[in-house]
């Protein structure tokens, strides 16, 4: 089955300590349930840099990923079904969805 990883970009923090447990609650969750179609709930990922031919800019991206998360599906409409009510989406953030190709031997 093909895998997909996705990026998390953008949204709100939490306010509060208590929110941030409740945010990781709400997500820990929502990952529960994907089952094992989640097969690498992912790591959170510090400041990013932008490397170009020309060498490492000082500007901020402008859609820092701010970690990644893998999971199996069919297809691509299948993969973004199963992250449509991804709980960083109802924090104002964004996913960004791609198949992984795989290597040749």
């Amino acid at each position: 089955m093909p895998s997909f990883i996705f990026t998390y970009h953008g949204g709100d923090l939490p306010a509060t300590p208590a929110e941030g447990e409740a945010h990781k609650a709400e997500w820990q969750a929502w990952a529960a349930g994907l089952g094992a179609a989640l097969t690498n709930p992912g790591t959170p990922v510090g400041a990013t840099r932008v490397l170009t031919a020309d060498g490492v800019s000082n500007d901020p991206s402008p859609h820092p990923m701010l970690g990644f998360s893998i999971i199996e599906a069919a297809d691509l409409d299948a993969a973004l079904k199963l992250l449509e009510d991804c709980p960083h989406l109802r924090y104002g953030g964004t996913l960004e969805v791609a198949e992984m190709m795989p290597m040749p031997a």
